[in-house]
């Protein structure tokens, strides 16, 4: 099997939400030890579904995987990570600073940066510790670093100075001498990583035009760092068996996709993984998912057990003629990239303004396909987009002009690299939002893609608020103000979040919900789209994911919302 072909020791699968790194970091995992190699296999994905994949309950340390010699695996779970690296950072300081600034520092370190780091830090206890790896043969992880984190790491000389010359002595990932701390495990992590002999990359995508342009943007950027050993695995190819219409058009869909693959992969060796009906549950359904890649065709009776067909919720166009009737607000799509937020997006606003309301649809993702020639075809529509690199360039060039001017040119690149981080992108796109926002006052404003979860609990907390999203003594505008009760009134913002009939994509909505509840913002409902459910489809493959989807269209309506809506698979390329 292609996959597991000519492995190095430590191999990594990364990729956006729902394109298989779960399944195929399993997939590989089982395929080595059960030609006797010893395997960890480690996860630090918050919403995989990693137990139920490999039918064990995977816990903090490594843990002896049921039915498979050989194989352990280990589930670091990226928030009690970050609590411990909290932690270890603070305590020396409890009992000596005063409390505010304990608390100060605490609401620093709550960042989606210092999870990155703390996740990072297990990493490297394996990777830039040589007897935590010397038992295994592979060490195999689910999700890789990213870009910056690697960047930051790579400026040891930085650190040396920037603790004397910075006015605050912290960065994005909180007290930089909690960087100083693991200085050399770090520096010998990414040696390891960068080693080709040692380190492989696979990219994980779907044959989608978005996931292959993320995968590019994941690729190029670990390149830059010297993570240069990469291959291209394209999961979920679906290749049609029958006449079936819905068949056909999925298949053209993804040839379409492949044919315009972005430059930045086409040098990369490229392994194609065909569609599995069913997400692969447990040894057996593992090792009959490595047959079917070895090409001995689909098990029979794939979802053994099965509770059913359930009666559908309605279709989501049922609900729109009651979101016209509001005359003005906020309508959000939200949530993870592929599960088509601008396709509905742009659904509700072009039905708005056939019921004669003006409306400005606008999109915060950079890899969106929103049309912008909708607002030259209908005069009361508004089509624009907050151009994330352009508002994060402003707000850098800010902070670097009202924090950088006292710092040395060490200090200035750490704080350059600092604000690469993705908390900046998400502080920079949240104020030009915020002034989206405003204008729900005297119209409709739809909205493809809001700020993340952490970035709306920043709201919460007035001092990382402060420090986050003002960087600075100046005033707060009033639409920043106004934005954190705008978004928790129903009567002013609907928001919906959108997730697939697939176990990841409601993994990670149910988090996303989490958060928002978190904030004291409710949803007004989920859509499940792109479903085979209520489609009479006849070709195999297909008969047996619309099975498949049940499960999940269940779950959703009974455990995530009381509102649900059910948007049909259709070609949208």
């Amino acid at each position: 099997m292609e996959l597991v072909d000519d492995l190095t020791r430590f191999v990594f699968f990364t990729g956006k939400g729902g394109v298989g790194k779960t399944t195929l970091s399993c997939l590989a995992s089982v395929s080595l030890a059960d030609e006797g190699k010893r395997v960890l296999l480690v996860c630090t994905d918050p919403a995989s579904n990693l137990d139920e994949t490999l039918g064990t309950a995977i816990g903090q340390s490594p843990t002896e995987v049921a039915g498979i010699r050989n194989l352990l695996a280990v589930h670091i779970d990226p928030e009690k990570a970050a609590r411990q690296y909290r932690e270890r950072i603070i305590a020396p300081y409890r009992n000596v600073l005063p409390e505010a600034a304990i608390t100060s520092m605490e609401e620093q370190l709550s960042g989606a940066c210092t999870m990155e780091i703390a996740a990072f830090d297990e990493f490297a206890a394996i990777l830039g510790d040589a007897s935590q790896a010397a038992p295994y043969e592979h060490v195999i992880f689910d999700t890789a670093p990213t870009g910056h984190t690697l960047r930051l790491l790579q400026l040891p000389s930085a650190w040396d100075n920037f603790l004397d010359t910075n006015t605050t002595g912290t960065s994005c990932l909180g007290p930089v001498a909690g960087l100083k701390q693991q200085h050399s495990l770090y520096k010998n992590t990414l040696k390891t990583l960068t080693d080709a002999d040692l380190t492989t990359l696979f990219l994980v995508c779907r044959a989608e035009t978005a996931s292959l342009e993320e995968a590019e943007r994941t690729g190029l950027e670990l390149r830059e760092i010297g993570i240069c050993y990469q291959k291209l695995v394209v999961n979920g190819l679906f290749m049609a068996s029958s006449d079936d219409p819905v068949a056909i058009a999925l298949e053209k869909r993804g040839k379409k996709a492949l044919a315009r693959m972005p430059a930045g992969l086409q040098s990369l060796k490229i392994i194609p993984m065909e569609l599995m009906p069913f997400a692969p549950a447990g040894p057996d359904r593992l090792r009959e998912f490595r047959d079917f890649c070895r090409g001995k065709g689909l098990p029979e009776n794939p979802e053994p057990g099965s509770e059913g067909e359930v009666e559908l919720p309605p279709y989501f166009s049922e609900f729109l003629p009651g979101l016209a009737r509001h005359g003005k607000g906020l309508i959000m799509t939200m949530g993870k990239g592929g599960v088509g937020k601008t396709t509905l997006a742009t659904e509700i606003a072009l039905h708005l303004v056939s019921a004669g309301h003006a409306v400005h649809l606008a999109t915060t993702d950079p890899a969106a396909h929103l049309d912008f020639s909708l607002g030259d075809t209908h005069e009361r529509l508004t089509v624009s987009c907050i151009d994330p690199t352009r508002e994060t360039l402003q707000y850098r060039q800010k902070v670097m002009a009202e924090v950088g001017g006292d710092l040395d040119g060490e200090g200035k690149k750490l704080l350059e690299e600092d604000l690469r981080s993705p908390c900046t992108d998400e502080i920079a796109v949240f104020r030009a939002f915020a002034r989206l926002v405003d204008l729900a006052e005297d119209g409709f404003v739809v909205l493809d893609t809001a700020p993340t979860g952490h970035t709306i609990l920043l709201l919460d907390a007035a001092q990382a608020y402060h420090r986050e999203v003002s960087r600075s003594m100046q005033a707060l505008p009033p639409a920043v103000r106004q934005l954190l009760p705008r978004l928790r009134d129903p009567g002013f913002t609907r928001i919906f979040i959108i997730t697939l009939p697939e176990a990841t994509p409601v993994l990670e909505a149910k988090k996303l919900q989490e958060d928002l509840q978190r904030a004291s913002i409710t949803p007004a409902a989920w859509i499940i789209n792109q479903s085979f459910a209520p489609l009479p489809v006849t070709d195999k493959m297909l008969v047996a994911k619309r099975q498949a989807e049940f499960q999940y269209i269940r779950q959703v309506m009974t455990q995530c919302s009381e509102h649900v809506f059910l948007e049909a698979w259709r070609n949208t390329s």
